[in-house]
């Protein structure tokens, strides 16, 4: 009887024991689930800083609150539009351009037909919208292309050859609407502006809205994430500045924007443009073409968060 006793006592004990022990590790692990929850809350929100006024003393202004440290050559990342768009006037871009040390516009040929599909033409319309009075413009792949390790679908990602030539860039861009990716900002002027055009037609053939995000992955990892980013919100039309004749805006001008994290720019431009009464047709396009993933997915694959502090500098 004592044996028995003594042999259900120490069961006891172990299953209390066990029993504590089970009941410890439940504790731990919600502990560790509290602390990834505390982390995600706390997690710094990348900074994009805004300007109310378009002008290029606004323009030198942001970019100078965005710290950019420069060295070696820089190329500042532009697109030079199709005659009639809304592409970045160079009277308002001049004296940030002028500002940085080294610097080249870059740009690439399109993979469409029209104005500058090649370079002879594509200089053409570079002179006629007055870029080679700012700066020295360098068409990226003039000479051909390289390709660039990709993640996800896209692998590989056909950029201009003479981005090897670039310690760092400067994007900067024009915030619009698009038919295809139903916005347009810096993680488009990245992808598709600095591929050559047959990579341009690389991304198209591939899950486009996520191949952008990709493509713009590839080329932040190739410059050790040593770009800046400006997007400017005016002229806001539904239609890209590949387009002849695009639609008049509906919305009125925003201001500048600037981050080092594309991602979030682009996302504080989307959250302006939705909150705008005017707002409604951008907002169903992007919505309709599903442009929203392409944050989404930039942000799954490491290119920066779609949360973010807005810092006001007027």
């Amino acid at each position: 009887m004592r044996k028995v006793t003594a042999i259900l006592c120490l069961m006891f004990i172990l299953l209390a024991v066990s029993g504590c022990q089970v009941f410890s590790a439940g504790k731990e692990e919600d502990n560790v689930k509290k602390e990834t929850v505390k982390e995600e809350k706390n997690k710094a929100a990348s900074v994009v800083y805004m300007v109310k006024e378009i002008t290029p003393e606004s323009l030198l202004k942001i970019h100078q609150a965005l710290g950019m440290h420069y060295e070696g050559l820089t190329g500042i990342k532009i697109s030079t539009g199709e005659p009639g768009s809304n592409y970045l006037r160079p009277e308002l871009i001049g004296l940030l351009v002028r500002s940085v040390p080294n610097a080249s516009l870059v740009e690439c040929n399109t993979a469409y037909g029209r104005f500058r599909q090649d370079t002879a033409s594509h200089r053409k319309v570079i002179h006629q919208h007055g870029f080679d009075a700012i700066a020295p413009v360098d068409i990226m792949d003039e000479e051909g292309q390289i390709a660039l390790p990709a993640p996800g679908g896209l692998k590989t990602n056909y950029v201009g050859s003479h981005l090897k030539r670039y310690h760092q860039f400067l994007v900067l861009s024009h915030f619009k609407g698009h038919t295809m990716a139903g916005f347009g900002g810096a993680i488009k002027n990245v992808s598709i502006g600095m591929a050559s055009a047959s990579g341009k037609g690389h991304i198209h053939g591939s899950n486009f809205i996520d191949a952008m995000a990709e493509a713009t992955k590839s080329v932040h990892d190739a410059v050790g994430g040593r770009i800046a980013y400006i997007n400017v919100m005016n002229r806001l039309s539904l239609d890209c500045d590949c387009e002849e004749d695009p639609r008049e805006p509906e919305i009125h001008d925003k201001g500048i924007l600037a981050s080092m994290d594309s991602v979030a720019l682009d996302q504080a431009c989307v959250d302006l443009i939705f909150a705008d009464s005017h707002g409604n047709k951008m907002k169903q396009q992007i919505e309709r073409l599903h442009g929203l993933r392409t944050l989404e997915h930039g942000e799954e694959i490491g290119l920066g968060q779609r949360m973010y502090k807005l810092v006001r500098l007027d």
